[in-house]
């Protein structure tokens, strides 16, 4: 696992084992801020042995899941003496389907043997404020990824720990596109130096304004695009053929992850925008 520190006392590690997820850590003289945990235990240890050398042991006191998905709160029960924060959707989300997805995922993946579903502790609905150590960190709601989706902003040292809401690719599968749209627009007024992504390497300010305007031009294309294919009668296997590199992506991040992501998005965009016809033909 590669490790970045991305201000002073703000540090981004990116795991080699899943999709280059990434997981922060923020140390203040009160104690540690850990925002999403990782999907693999091994890797969520070397996050804590390295608060642990820098703070001392028990010394991480917020956990904050900025979703409900798999990859980015599956080290939380490690993280016992902490208090754990997320959107009040995500926590809905997990007693709904959480321990169902964990035991799938521990079948298919015996690695994950000993994880266990760790329930949010305090969540919020629009925005949340933490201060600690001198810190100021704020929690936004920004759905779109999924309902319950937030960002991180570490105020004084303008670091955004952005979650799945930027990625190299979005990612509507799970979520809706229009809202996915508002809140890439509200990040962007965030003004941050660097955005830590939900998966990918860090971003810089001129990077992430790139980066956000890539990714609601992507949307609108793609919406318009399947819409186009939607009322033109085409089949889902027509749609999915759609080149990610042909509406302004490339495939080249995450290890190429990016072109099934590619391809769920404009399969999940068939099926709604057919069911809205459907509906209302």
């Amino acid at each position: 696992m590669r490790r970045e520190r991305v201000a002073d006392g703000v540090y981004a590690f990116i795991s080699d084992m899943y999709a280059q997820v990434n997981c922060g850590v923020i140390l203040t003289e009160k104690g540690a801020v850990v925002i999403d945990t990782l999907p693999f235990p091994q890797e969520t240890r070397q996050v804590l042995r390295f608060i642990h050398e820098h703070l001392g042991p028990d010394s991480v006191r917020y956990v904050i899941n900025t979703q409900s998905h798999a990859d980015h709160i599956h080290g939380t029960y490690l993280f016992g003496g902490a208090t754990v924060i997320a959107h009040e959707n995500c926590r809905v989300e997990l007693e709904t389907w959480g321990a169902e997805s964990l035991e799938e995922a521990k079948r298919e993946v015996p690695e994950l043997g000993e994880v266990e579903l760790r329930l949010p502790d305090l969540t919020f609905t629009d925005s949340l404020r933490l201060d600690i150590g001198g810190r100021r960190i704020r929690l936004l709601h920004v759905p779109g990824h999924t309902s319950g989706s937030i960002a991180v902003f570490v105020e004084e040292a303008k670091v955004l720990f952005a979650g799945d809401t930027v990625m190299p690719v979005p990612y509507i599968r799970w979520g809706n596109w229009r809202e996915y749209r508002e809140s890439l627009s509200r990040m962007r007024l965030l003004k941050a130096d660097v955005v830590v992504q939900g998966h990918g390497e860090v971003l810089l300010r001129g990077e992430m304004r790139e980066s956000i305007d890539s990714s609601i031009e992507y949307l609108d294309y793609i919406n318009a695009m399947v819409t186009d294919f939607v009322n033109q009668g085409a089949t889902e296997e027509e749609v999915e053929q759609v080149d990610i590199e042909s509406c302004g992506k490339s495939r080249i991040p995450l290890h190429g992850l990016v072109i099934q992501l590619h391809r769920d998005n404009l399969s999940y965009l068939y099926r709604t925008l057919r069911e809205q016809k459907v509906a209302f033909p």
